[in-house]
């Protein structure tokens, strides 16, 4: 299984409640469904371990794919291309990590 981590910061003027309602109604509920995605989470950064409330990254997506050609194909699809143009609108530059258990 392949898990995809995207780590981003809001572009400027984004503000939290915006995307946030955007990634409720839109994002989570569409990626979830894509063929080849077992689990799809959005997290809001809370600071780090340490106690600094400094986070590198203010939001983190973890995508679990079981399937990656099928997710590929889900994600090329009119509908999801547009989500993510969407999600362009609100993320500064996002980082897509791939990775797998060494378990």
């Amino acid at each position: 299984m392949t898990t995809v981590i995207v780590l981003f910061n809001l572009l400027p003027g984004i503000s939290k409640s915006d995307y946030e309602n955007w990634a409720k109604t839109t994002d989570i509920p569409n990626v979830k469904k894509l063929d080849g995605c077992t689990d799809f989470q959005v997290l809001r950064s809370n600071g780090l371990l340490n106690g600094s409330p400094d986070s590198p990254y203010q939001y983190i997506e973890i995508i679990q794919v079981n399937n990656m050609e099928q997710f590929k194909a889900s994600v090329s699809t009119d509908k999801m291309q547009s989500i993510a143009s969407q999600f362009r609108e609100y993320a500064e530059d996002p980082i897509f990590i791939l990775s797998e258990s060494i378990e």
